[in-house]
């Protein structure tokens, strides 16, 4: 079988958990999450603090409860993971479904523009596939109507715009670190930020609301007496979590971004000229670190293809169902441009074990069509 994607560990990853339960001997929140804070801090770069939690949801979550009110809207895509709009809601907010860019297939800022209301005041695009190229977009439209901007960068980890790593500019920044994502911690998310007052309220909030709590777990030691004001959640994240994200970390920029850069630059290379695909256009070479592969299968094709993969056991994904239609978040409203892609979209398998072998194999079977 070729999987679709799959965690990349190994023997330093289980090197680090052993030390952590061997030497260090406390598995939950300690000095090794601060370690890794500061390690992503030194990565991302631009003076931003990093807060580390147990998921990307709880990361979108908590960012989502720090530069809102209950009741208050925020734009997001339609075309995401559910975990996008259940941490709006969550935060006690409502989600407005908006339209991507059938290019990027991102966020499509006209649509966006046209569903603001006075109880709008944030926006939360998503870095579908990996696809940061409206970045500054984003920063300049938030801007303009005065929206805090919680950005979905799941998929992001590593990628620039416009020479600068997503995640040191802008105003909240959310990653995952999930078992698959570009570098994983088991499970995990972290908060990007440079606001002082958002950086507080998620460190707290993530210990339960317990006021500077994570100061003294950084040190090897707990509040036994203190003040909660605010709601707060059991989000943060673990001393084994936090040990194998430092080793990923540290492969990251040696092994898994430019093999995840090979295989889609390969992938451009052997499906461009096919007339039943239709590619997402992404700079691989520069700015993109890609967490899956998404294209558009033309000509109602898709079926096909899916039943070709299954023959030769090959993985895909159809990402994502969009959020509109799900019971709990429909809208009175259509989105066409999205509701389309969702008919031709496949994600073909993206992780660095791939084989030139494996992807041949998969263009043969694309380019078969």
């Amino acid at each position: 079988m070729i999987r679709l994607s799959k965690s990349v560990v190994g023997k330093a990853e289980a090197e680090a958990v052993a030390h952590i339960i061997e030497d260090i001997g406390y598995l939950g929140m300690g000095e090794t999450v601060g370690e890794f804070e500061h390690a992503l801090e030194g990565y991302i770069g631009g003076g931003r603090r990093c807060i580390c939690v147990n998921s990307g949801t709880a990361a979108l979550h908590l960012a989502i409860q720090a530069v809102t009110h209950p009741g208050d809207e925020v734009l997001v895509p339609s075309f995401t993971f559910v975990a996008s709009l259940q941490a709006i809601t969550g935060a006690r907010c409502i989600p407005v479904c908006c339209e991507i860019d059938p290019v990027t297939l991102t966020l499509d800022l006209e649509d966006a523009e046209r569903r603001i209301t006075p109880r709008t005041t944030a926006m939360m695009p998503v870095y579908y596939g990996s696809n940061c190229s409206m970045a500054a977009q984003y920063q300049q439209f938030a801007r303009k109507h005065n929206l805090r901007l919680v950005e979905d960068a799941a998929h992001a980890f590593g990628c620039t715009c416009e020479g600068q790593k997503i995640g040191s500019t802008g105003d909240v920044v959310c990653f995952s670190f999930d078992g698959i994502k570009n570098i994983t911690s088991g499970e995990g998310g972290a908060i990007f930020t440079a606001d002082a007052d958002v950086i507080q309220q998620v460190s707290d909030a993530r210990l339960l609301g317990v006021q500077k709590d994570s100061e003294k777990r950084y040190a090897g030691k707990r509040s036994w007496t203190f003040d909660v004001v605010n709601q707060g959640y059991r989000y943060h994240m673990s001393n084994i979590f936090a040990a194998i994200g430092i080793v990923q970390l540290s492969r990251f920029e040696k092994e898994f971004a430019p093999k995840r850069r090979e295989i889609a630059m390969e992938y451009t290379r052997l499906l461009e000229n096919n007339p039943n695909v239709r590619l997402i256009p992404m700079d691989y070479k520069n700015e993109v670190v890609p967490h899956i592969f998404p294209l558009e299968i033309l000509n109602g094709k898709r079926k096909q293809l899916e039943e070709a993969f299954k023959a030769q056991d090959i993985q895909y994904g159809i990402q994502y169902y969009p959020n509109h239609l799900l019971s709990y978040f429909k809208s009175d409203y259509s989105l066409p441009v999205t509701e389309g892609v969702y008919e031709r979209i496949i994600s073909i398998p993206m992780h660095p074990e791939l084989t030139e072998g494996d992807i041949k194999q998969i263009c043969n079977i694309i380019n078969q069509l």
